[in-house]
């Protein structure tokens, strides 16, 4: 054997070895890693929210700020302008706080688990479900509406009313889109207000005391809309025709169809279309001043809708689910995450901020969910959330970018990204208030931002602004 020939060898043998030990060494040849765990945060706890934690300045927030929120809300309740409340503010993932004041029902006092009538503070959560259709690609926001519900195909417009107090009749020059079904500015009529043609067969025809959603839709099918779709922002029905169509596109019940894929997921498991027999406790009166008697007095039953504890009353995407302000908590937190909890993706980050973005362009929305108000400077409305697009123009405290809605019982709720919070107030509050009452949405967002440590608050803070209409 030629020196050659061995040194030739003697390269291929450690050429032959340094492959195998780069091959050993490299990821693909190896064991297989262990997946790094998932960070996890407090709401992966199902029982998240629960308490507060125990020291709210590492959340950029002064102890002394959140007292005077407590106090003030106490106030509230000792002076009667509500029976009892429930709030809850979380900042950074984490509960600032969550206290209970007053009475519930009868002499049963309010507590952090009681049930709420939430009325339009549903109208988000059936937002969502309509975008997870969406996210599927069984629609897009441009789609007429009569695209998926054919029904409304015949839908005549409203131009005026006759010397018999008739409505005039024409044809709208195009159906509604998607995208104005989810704005509220697609033209229908709601019957919560308003003594036109349109609004009183709302009323006369008691659509939003149907038995189901076909049939609901059968009467909406029937009534004019009030203007030509995209010309003005009116609050409406159109939440509970998105209603129908998660049912319609996904071939569910509604229902099943939020239990399976927001309730769930979410572990929002208080929250229903009625309240079950076993949940019956902890579910809060109504209320409402009582002039004569100078005091609050609990409402009867209403009677122009089912029983909250009919487990057969309709299903209304725009006002009939039940909660309580964990399960509600919980969704403001998926939301604040952009569409993700406690491991569980529900949206799409990027869904998340086409429905929080302004969908309006210039026009005013005169209703937070809750009171009329005259149109704010400042505020949009995206996608079943108004939008804080000018916060110091609306002479609000918000964070640019901050949603929200209300219900017709006086629960109201914010979440603004910037600033890395939330806050929900629940009540139930129906009928006429105490002379002078709290105007507890602009007072606890008032005292929210104050409570904010210098580092932590927003740029462009002033006076809350606020006012809703609700059902």
């Amino acid at each position: 054997m030629t020196l050659h020939s061995t040194r030739q060898r003697t390269r291929l043998w450690l050429a032959a070895v340094s492959v195998i030990a780069l091959v050993s060494c490299s990821p693909q040849a190896s064991e297989p890693a262990p997946d790094v765990a998932a960070v996890t945060t407090p709401a992966h706890d199902p029982s998240w929210p629960a308490t507060a934690a125990a020291d709210p300045s590492a959340l950029g927030l002064d102890p002394q700020g959140l007292a005077a929120l407590d106090a003030a809300m106490a106030a509230s309740v000792a002076n009667q302008d509500v029976a009892g409340m429930v709030t809850l503010l979380a900042r950074k993932g984490e509960v600032a706080q969550f206290k209970a004041y007053g009475i519930q029902a009868g002499e049963t006092p309010m507590t952090e688990h009681s049930l709420f009538r939430i009325y339009s503070m549903s109208k988000p959560i059936t937002g969502v479900a309509l975008m997870q259709l969406y996210e599927q690609g069984k629609w897009t926001l441009d789609d007429p509406v009569t695209l998926h519900a054919p029904e409304l195909a015949g839908l005549k417009l409203m131009t005026g009313v006759d010397s018999k107090g008739q409505a005039i009749l024409a044809n709208p020059s195009r159906p509604p889109t998607m995208r104005e079904i989810m704005a509220h500015t697609a033209g229908f009529g709601y019957g919560l207000s308003g003594n036109d043609p349109v609004n009183t067969a709302f009323r006369d025809q008691a659509v939003l005391g149907s038995a189901n959603l076909d049939e609901m839709m059968t009467k909406i099918a029937g009534i004019p809309l009030l203007f030509e779709p995209g010309q003005r922002w009116s609050y409406s029905v159109s939440v509970d025709i998105q209603g129908y169509l998660v049912q319609k596109l996904s071939g569910q019940k509604f229902g099943d169809y939020l239990k399976e894929h927001v309730f769930t997921p979410l572990g929002m498991n208080d929250t229903a279309f009625f309240v079950a027999e076993e949940n019956r406790g902890r579910f809060s009166d109504v209320y409402s001043w009582d002039k004569e008697a100078g005091k609050l007095a609990a409402n009867p039953e209403r009677p122009d809708r089912p029983s909250f504890f009919d487990a057969n009353r309709l299903e209304s995407g725009g006002g009939g689910l039940v909660s309580s302000t964990h399960d509600y908590a919980r969704f403001c937190q998926m939301m604040l995450n952009r569409g993700e909890l406690g491991g569980n993706r529900i949206l799409k980050a990027e869904t998340v901020d086409l429905m929080t973005q302004n969908h309006i362009g210039d026009l005013r929305l005169y209703s937070d969910g809750t009171n009329a108000n005259p149109g704010l400077p400042g505020v949009g409305f995206g996608l079943d959330y108004a939008v804080y697009t000018d916060p110091t123009a609306a002479n609000a405290p918000y964070g640019q970018g901050a949603y929200y809605w209300g219900g017709a019982a006086g629960t109201w709720f914010w979440i603004d990204p910037k600033n890395e919070l939330f806050f929900i107030g629940m009540i139930q509050r129906m009928g006429a208030s105490r002379p002078e009452s709290m105007n507890l949405r602009d007072e606890s967002a008032r005292l929210v931002y104050a409570a904010l440590t210098p580092a932590a608050a927003p740029s462009s803070a002033a006076g809350a602004g606020g006012g809703e209409a609700g059902q």
